[in-house]
């Protein structure tokens, strides 16, 4: 009689650890959280970039800036030929190397509130704690901390008088809730 019962649970057990594998959600590939884009991760090795993106296609992106000499990106293209992302690895010569950025291109990508490229400067505010606003020569670039990101929003929607100063602090009731995200960029 205890075998049976023995039996019974673990039968029951093992029904029941079948079904929780069965149930368990899979990863949307469009999600951005703080520490991954779908099944890319801030540990994601440069040698297991293909097993993360084993529909896209990966480019390798040399780029002679002038300056340091190459900066190798990686871009991922869905089967249209749409560039979904733009990946920044911490060294390139290294296969064990992890990604130290990722510039988010297409708007399929959003945040666990809804944020993405098509997004506005309201929805990023309304959503998330502002860390920082830097003004720079063409953007304005609010960070926050909370995802890791940065939001780049171009000076064009500004108003006139914030366009052409760089040294202008700028405060988060200077920018209008209107204001479009040209692109963003998680950091790991």
């Amino acid at each position: 009689m205890k075998t049976n019962i023995k039996h019974l649970i673990l039968s029951c057990s093992l029904i029941g650890l079948i079904a929780s594998c069965n149930s368990s959600k899979e990863q949307n590939p469009f999600q951005i959280t703080k520490h991954n884009i779908g099944t890319l991760t801030d540990s994601t090795k440069l040698s297991d970039l293909e097993l993360a993106f084993p529909n896209d296609s990966l480019v390798k992106v040399e780029s002679n800036d002038g300056f340091t000499g190459t900066n190798p990106d990686f871009e991922v293209y869905d089967k249209s030929g749409a560039k979904l992302l733009v990946l920044t690895p911490e060294n390139t010569s290294d296969s064990t190397s992890t990604i130290k950025s990722v510039m988010v291109m297409d708007k399929r990508f959003k945040t666990d509130k809804n944020i993405s490229k098509i997004s506005t400067f309201k929805d990023i505010q309304s959503n998330y704690k502002i860390s920082k606003i830097s003004n720079l020569i063409r953007t304005v670039v609010i960070s926050v901390d909370d995802i890791n990101a940065s939001f780049t929003i171009d000076k064009k929607e500004l108003p006139a008088n914030l366009r052409f100063d760089m040294d202008t602090k700028i405060e988060a009731v200077q920018i209008p809730d209107q204001a479009k995200i040209k692109y963003f960029i998680l950091h790991w």
